[in-house]
């Protein structure tokens, strides 16, 4: 089962069907989708067999009368408008809701909850963070991203081939919005994966940190011994000074080693930045030859 499923399966096994109000917001939450069409009756479509018996529930608790067809391998409720449908405006193709302004917080997780069930979707947190709510009008989307905003999840818009969509790639946001709509077990699911994701990142980074430093390690030590060497050729190492001269011997002597660790070999030890000015010396000594 997707991740997305899974989220879905847990939000239609919650129960709070008998709070009118709560069951009244998340059925707006469905219709304002792309999911829902209008053309004589309002039809709800959707492959998601747990959508479709949350869907289900929640027009049988307000009483409304509906019938369900299979439309290949979509199931598709169609019903009338009905009256406790008090703040939904039927247009041309789709429903718009008149947001009241007198609604409490959970009234807008319940929209919130309703619009992800109804045309949400959220990708396999393994690869990638993305979580999309789909919508036929800018109105309803425009809705939605207020009560987003609320929760301090900041959604961004996708226009898509005509199709406008809220779609959030911030691992907290995302955290965030499962909490917020009731999906508790998926959200701390999110949080594990997201934690271990994090963990491989940083040691993936301190890795290729660790390897462009070696990198630049040998390839400084390399230029370095080179000059050494050339200065060697040109029998010009006896005109050294006996400082040039001992770091010159413990470079040749120790490739691998770091500026700190020659440093604290010589006779009179002498800190990173004394050691690296040496070296240039000699290779700027190299590059007059």
């Amino acid at each position: 089962m997707s991740f997305s499923a899974e989220i879905k399966e847990e939000l239609s096994k919650i129960n709070n069907l008998k709070d009118k109000q709560a069951v009244y917001y998340e059925l707006v939450g469905y219709l304002i989708t792309k999911n829902t069409k209008v053309d004589k009756k309002i039809k709800f479509s959707t492959e998601n067999e747990y959508n479709i018996n949350r869907f289900n529930k929640l027009l049988n608790n307000m009483n409304i009368k509906y019938k369900i067809e299979m439309q290949g391998n979509l199931y598709v409720i169609i019903f009338n408008k009905n009256e406790d449908l008090k703040d939904c405006y039927l247009e041309a193709n789709y429903i718009k809701f008149n947001k009241k302004d007198n609604l409490d917080d959970k009234d807008f997780k319940a929209i919130l909850r309703g619009a992800f069930m109804g045309a949400g979707f959220m990708s396999e947190p393994k690869s990638k963070y993305h979580l999309e709510i789909n919508f036929s009008n800018i109105d309803n989307l425009i809705l939605v991203k207020e009560l987003l905003l609320k929760y301090n999840i900041i959604p961004k818009i996708l226009n898509r081939n005509g199709s406008i969509s809220l779609y959030i790639k911030e691992g907290e946001d995302i955290s965030n919005f499962l909490a917020c709509i009731g999906a508790s077990d998926a959200m701390l699911k999110f949080e594990e994966i997201r934690v271990i994701k994090e963990a491989r990142n940083n040691v993936n980074r301190m890795v290729n940190c660790e390897v462009a430093n070696l990198s630049k390690t040998v390839n400084a030590a390399t230029k370095q011994i080179e000059a050494i060497k050339k200065i060697k050729q040109h029998k010009k190492f006896t005109n050294l000074s006996e400082e040039l001269k001992e770091i010159a011997n413990l470079r040749i002597q120790n490739p691998d080693a770091s500026l700190t660790e020659l440093g604290n070999m010589l006779k009179k030890p002498v800190g990173k930045s004394g050691v690296n000015y040496r070296l240039n010396k000699l290779i700027e000594i190299a590059k007059e030859l």
